[in-house]
């Protein structure tokens, strides 16, 4: 089976937007999608920190997964910094790994991933730190970054093979913005469901929403499921409600940057929408993430912090004045959907159900225990 650590060597359906490059992480730069592959070269953690703020990275379990890395080459770059040679100290090791902390944990709001992440992390970093030996310290952090690396991927497949049961043959699916191996550490989640239905001839039409102001579904949904031979269109956003109501969509399926402990879920702007008119239309729509989207100490939607971008990405279009100049706008990020609009959540361990203050309990303890 090829790495999926290593997407240069694999096949389309093992991709991965990520890999470790002996001293660095290389990421593809999505902000060139669909035009030009190209891969940055990331060295230290504000360049990874700036590839996830800037988009280069995107997607909470893509942008989790970037930031073990980067933690991995803060820590290894400060077991360089002697400049005679000599072993490194405590102090400096541990004055690495908190800065790159620091700069990743600021990088992004919404997505919980990213702080699951670098708290792992910290655990990780505070036991080699008891071993006698500091110099283990770098091959420590990248073993188990490179593990989570592994683990998203193993992941997506089995959230994809989940929820490839509630599809039926020739299921006409919408999704918003990009939850596929783009936005993962390979494979996809919302994606992943589609490609295993698909994979099952459960598919017959993707219609991918556009999802304005970065067009992460026309960009990157449309770029992925191409290299995937699955049949799709692109739509505007805001041609939802006339596919759902005449009967044209058979099920929504989405990702999420966080799930609140009551089923609350933010994801993409836009998602709200979608799924009101899913609900007026009585097409299940679901959600599907990793467990590790769950923040249990999120209550509710009410709770999770929304970010707001520059206003330029509204007024304008790939550097593309499109509103007059001096107008001012809005750009808010994510929208919450609320738990009474989802079918179900789809995870590694099932698909959970409401009332979901109870099954997102269980199956955190199931994973805990």
């Amino acid at each position: 089976m090829p790495d999926a650590t290593d997407p240069q060597s694999t096949a389309d359906r093992d991709f991965s937007p990520m890999r470790w490059a002996g001293e660095s992480l290389a990421l593809l730069d999505q902000t060139r999608l669909p035009a030009e592959e190209v891969w940055l070269d990331c060295r230290t953690p504000e360049e990874i920190a700036a590839a996830i703020y800037r988009l280069s990275v995107r997607g909470a379990p893509a942008i989790g997964v970037s930031a073990a890395y980067g933690l991995t080459v803060g820590v290894r770059n400060g077991l360089r910094q002697a400049p005679d040679g000599s072993p490194p100290d405590a102090g400096t090791l541990r004055e690495a790994f908190e800065s790159a902390y620091r700069v990743l944990h600021e990088s992004r709001p919404t997505a919980v991933n990213l702080f699951w992440a670098l708290e792992r992390g910290r655990k990780v970093f505070e036991r080699a730190m008891e071993e006698d030996d500091l110099t283990e310290i770098g091959d420590a952090l990248l073993a188990w970054a490179k593990e989570l690396h592994r683990q998203d991927v193993e992941t997506n497949r089995r959230i994809g093979e989940h929820g490839a049961r509630l599809f039926a043959q020739n299921d006409r699916v919408m999704t918003h913005c990009n939850a596929g191996a783009l936005a993962t550490a390979g494979y996809g989640t919302a994606i992943g469901v589609i490609h295993s239905s698909f994979d099952q001839g459960k598919v017959g039409m993707v219609w991918v929403d556009e999802t304005r102001p970065l067009l992460q579904g026309a960009r990157l949904t449309a770029w992925e499921l191409k290299k995937l031979g699955i049949p799709f269109r692109v739509v505007t956003d805001n041609s939802a409600g006339a596919l759902l109501s005449r009967g044209q969509v058979d099920r929504v399926v989405v990702g999420a940057d966080r799930i609140a402990a009551n089923g609350d879920a933010a994801n993409k702007i836009g998602t709200y929408t979608v799924a009101v008119l899913a609900h007026r239309h009585s097409v299940p729509f679901y959600v599907a993430a990793p467990l590790s989207t769950i923040d249990p100490n999120t209550p509710t939607g009410d709770d999770i912090p929304i970010e707001e971008r520059d206003a330029g990405e509204v007024t304008d279009v790939f550097g593309t004045r499109v509103a007059p100049e001096g107008v001012e706008a809005l750009n808010i990020a994510f929208d919450v959907t609320p738990a009474e609009l989802i079918a179900g959540i789809i995870t590694e361990v099932g698909v959970l159900e409401a009332p979901y203050v109870e099954s997102i309990r269980e199956a955190l303890a199931g994973v805990s225990s």
